[in-house]
């Protein structure tokens, strides 16, 4: 038996999404006639109460595309510093939109609300204009932390006021939500751009939604374009979205049940030092310093069960919709039977 836990982009399309994606009517979207890619676009609009969205391969080129169009090259953006748009988006910020980026020490990858004056720039030729703010919800190097409805809100409100633009990397919004009982409307109104990832714990084959306002999406295109995101017949892939939307978010709280079960099950073993709070699908645990992490890791890969390293002493592991009550026991005995190694 394979377990792997990797991350939650290793599932594979259901029997029910196979089907929706081998019926799927497609068009050519870059010449915006691809009909299922129009109704993933418009659905997502309307449930995050925005205008318009833009689907895209990757949540990688979402997040990339809110970033050049909210800014000019010489700006600065403001982000928690274990961001996925400034650790594991390849340098994009500069190579794509010639921005610099102000990283503030946050608590689990969320930045503080009262973090975000103190680091906005003055007005002054010295220095980069302070343009945009970036969340991550969940926070992925925070082990799936979530904001509460209620930072959201100060955070967005200080943005208002301070006259910044302000984009969510939703990558696992619906996690995030399933936790804190917000809902999409509301999440909407706090920002002017939300990116969404379907090949996360909602488990599409690929894909990914920016989501704005007219002028916004408009820009988007663009520099979709620009970056060779236009994509053909693929209303293969957005029918594969719109499945993952009407039937994978509820069963997220499986995802969530399991990831807390491994918690508790490594919260005993003599080799972790410590594990980060479990709120969502994510476990990162610290290992004690006299274990080397590749032993660990190559442990594991031995008796079939696949986990990353994150850093010096962290692993990662993360549940998803392929992952069963089954493969659960067997990754506890594996993760027990470590310690009499």
């Amino acid at each position: 038996m394979q377990i792997d836990l990797r991350s939650d982009t290793v599932t594979r399309p259901s029997t029910g999404m196979l089907k929706a994606m081998m019926s799927a009517e497609v068009g050519d979207d870059v010449f915006g006639d691809d009909p299922t890619v129009n109704a993933l676009e418009k659905k997502c609009a309307e449930m995050f109460g925005m205008e318009q969205a833009v689907f895209c391969p990757s949540g990688t080129m979402t997040n990339q595309i809110a970033i050049k169009v909210h800014t000019q090259p010489g700006d600065e953006l403001i982000c928690e510093q274990s961001s996925h748009v400034y650790r594991y988006e390849g340098g994009g910020i500069a190579f794509n939109s010639g921005v610099s980026v102000r990283t503030v020490q946050g608590d689990r990858g969320r930045l503080n609300p009262e973090d975000i004056i103190p680091n906005i720039n003055p007005d002054n030729a010295h220095f980069p204009k302070t343009q945009l703010v970036t969340i991550e919800n969940t926070s992925n190097r925070g082990g799936g932390s979530c904001y509460s409805t209620a930072t959201l809100k100060a955070i967005s409100d200080i943005c208002r006021k301070n006259k910044l633009k302000i984009h969510l990397d939703g990558a696992r919004i619906f996690n995030a939500l399933l936790v804190t009982g917000g809902n999409t409307l509301e999440l909407g109104s706090l920002f002017d751009s939300i990116s969404v990832c379907f090949s996360k714990g909602l488990g599409a084959p690929a894909g990914s939604v920016l989501i704005g306002n007219e002028k916004f999406i408009y820009k988007a295109r663009r520099i979709r374009k620009v970056l060779g995101g236009g994509m053909r017949q693929s209303g293969i892939y957005a029918s594969a979205c719109i499945y993952a939307l009407d039937n994978n978010i509820a069963r997220l709280k499986e995802d969530h049940r399991r990831a807390k079960i491994l918690e508790s099950c490594l919260s005993n073993q003599p080799y972790v030092e410590k594990i980060l709070p479990v709120e969502t699908n994510i476990i990162i645990i610290h290992l004690q310093k006299t274990l080397e992490t590749d032993t660990f890791v190559n442990y594991l890969a031995q008796n079939s069960l696949k986990a990353v390293s994150t850093g010096p002493q962290q692993v990662r592991f993360v549940t998803h919709l392929d992952f069963d009550d089954e493969q659960l026991a067997k990754a506890c005995d594996i993760l027990e039977n470590f310690k009499k190694m």
